[in-house]
């Protein structure tokens, strides 16, 4: 009997060590992966042209492998869990991002539909478990449970964060500042007793829209109150800092739940009346930020939709071809005229293959004269801007439509006479 008791609770040690305790780190790290993922995920399906589909097919791959690995491991190991982490991290915004661009999904309703799933899985779990805990998770099951509520978190963050885009109109560094001061509420909450396990999950979705939006801020040209570091730039630092962190952490143990508790002495408690009082807390910081989304849905701003979510071109006020290039340089329009004429011969000739090389033209020299074509114009340049996001989505569609693509290519050639 004393050996059966030892054996079980050897078992439950080691599957407690798979998962890391919910330090500062954890959170860091949260939010630095959730940056990486989505920069790494546009850059095989925006930069190598592979399309939404065929790079969520890719990540759902490696997703199978990789958790595979995570599964099988009998100990935590924080470079498996976090790589685990960022892989979910891309896939679920892929998804999301095939909703609403390859099938034309509304936000809102994605993010209803996210959020209905996450609340099955939780209550699936919960009616099994009877815990959605994070250190309740000692079986293959629950693990398994945490892991598929992971994803969801990631494709309703991914989802959430857009919808809150298309209703304001926020640029980068402002899009920061509402997933981070939710947070901040939300542990203020925590900190005064609020359920602890109801917590941690509202806290984890936001992190999602504000690592996103972190990255935005921080690669944004100056001209779009960005930081002007590039993409490339912000995954080296965000990868780095994850590689550090991860080092830091597999050397100290810092974040093995066993070794936590040995050293930590929890500083907060709460009481079921306490946690009643903070869900109501909780409620009203709801209502506030909802009433906060309808009044900047309401102020006027450049788009009324994410031109990257929507596809469609933003609304501005009416410029007539002549007015859209009136301050741009000739030999600028010309370029990117004789790139859009190339791309619309090839896309009629039916050589996609050819037009998608071609688009990338296009679309790096846009980006590159973007911080001198920008100060020049800003509206015009919101309506090119427009009108090249549509002819990018139509040419790399994981199904070409001929139709579409000659036109989004005609309506930009209109604009660039």
């Amino acid at each position: 009997m004393t050996e059966t008791t030892s054996s079980a609770s050897k078992t439950r040690r080691v599957m407690l060590s798979k998962v890391p305790e919910i330090t500062v780190w954890f959170w860091i790290i949260k939010i630095l992966c959730t940056t990486v993922g989505e920069s790494f995920a546009d850059w095989i399906n925006m930069t190598l042209g592979l399309g939404l589909n065929t790079t969520a097919l890719i990540f759902t791959v490696i997703l199978v492998a990789v958790l595979g690995w995570q599964l099988r491991l009998n100990r935590y190991v924080p470079f498996v869990y976090w790589l685990t982490v960022v892989v979910l991290s891309v896939t679920g915004t892929l998804y999301t991002d095939i909703l609403t661009d390859d099938l034309g999904v509304p936000l809102a309703l994605s993010t209803s539909a996210f959020a209905a799933v996450l609340a099955v899985v939780f209550g699936v779990w919960f009616a099994r478990e009877r815990t959605l805990s994070i250190h309740s998770i000692v079986t293959t099951p629950r693990e398994v449970f945490y892991w598929l509520a992971v994803l969801v978190t990631f494709a309703l963050g991914t989802a959430i964060g857009d919808w809150i885009l298309e209703l304001t109109g926020w640029g980068p560094g402002i899009s920061v500042l509402l997933p981070a001061g939710l947070i901040a509420l939300i542990a203020i909450g925590w900190r005064l007793g609020a359920n602890p396990v109801l917590s941690f999950w509202l806290a984890y979705i936001l992190t999602r829209p504000l690592g996103a939006n972190l990255g935005d801020w921080l690669a944004s040209p100056s001209t779009d109150h960005g930081l002007g570091w590039g993409t490339a730039l912000t995954s080296v630092v965000f990868l780095l800092a994850i590689l550090a962190t991860v080092a830091y952490l597999t050397l100290t143990r810092s974040d093995v739940i066993e070794e936590h508790e040995r050293t930590f002495a929890p500083t907060v408690t709460t009481t079921p009346a306490r946690e009643r009082l903070m869900l109501g807390y909780y409620a009203a910081v709801g209502v506030a930020t909802g009433a906060l989304l309808i009044w900047a849905a309401g102020q006027p701003h450049a788009t009324t939709a994410s031109e990257e979510e929507t596809g469609e071109a933003p609304v501005t006020t009416p410029l007539t071809p002549d007015e859209v290039t009136a301050h741009f340089p000739p030999t600028e329009v010309a370029k990117f005229r004789t790139i859009a004429e190339d791309t619309l011969t090839k896309v009629q000739a039916g050589d996609q293959t050819d037009a998608t090389v071609r688009i990338k033209d296009l679309e790096t020299a846009w980006d590159d004269d973007e911080a001198t074509l920008r100060p020049l114009d800003a509206t015009a340049w919101t309506v090119l801007d427009g009108r090249i996001d549509n002819v990018l989505k139509a040419v790399r569609a994981s199904t070409p439509d001929t139709a579409t693509e000659t036109q989004t290519l005609t309506a930009l050639l209109t604009d660039l006479p």
